[in-house]
């Protein structure tokens, strides 16, 4: 559901730049830390154990048939979106951000847990 989410916003971004620059963009890719949903969005056939699935959620496996979102696997551990929807250790929050390329606060005394 998170990946269709981010579909989503991927298109939106992808029709604005389109047309401010008048240029043809590659494939947005979208880190996806769940394999079976990768598999599912790339996979046409239809499963029973998929029927559940909303109606809204296969305009994610649409955009991947057509080439304009590309889902790669990420592990759990490297997701930087868990910085902002999950509570984490001290060593996991310094490394998310500093991949975000964010900078401690000089203020904080920081002190081991």
């Amino acid at each position: 559901m998170a990946a269709s989410m981010a579909a989503y916003e991927g298109m939106w971004l992808r029709k604005l730049l389109a047309g401010l620059f008048e240029c043809g963009l590659e494939a947005t890719v979208v880190h996806c830390d769940n394999q079976s949903g990768i598999r599912l969005s790339e996979n046409l056939v239809f499963h029973d154990q998929s029927k559940h699935i909303d109606i809204r959620y296969h305009f994610l496996r649409d955009c991947v048939q057509r080439g304009a979102i590309r889902l790669e696997y990420i592990q759990t551990d490297e997701q930087v979106a868990n910085i902002f929807t999950k509570a984490l250790c001290r060593q996991s929050f310094v490394n998310l951000r500093d991949k975000l390329g964010l900078l401690s606060n000089p203020f904080l005394v920081e002190r081991e847990c």
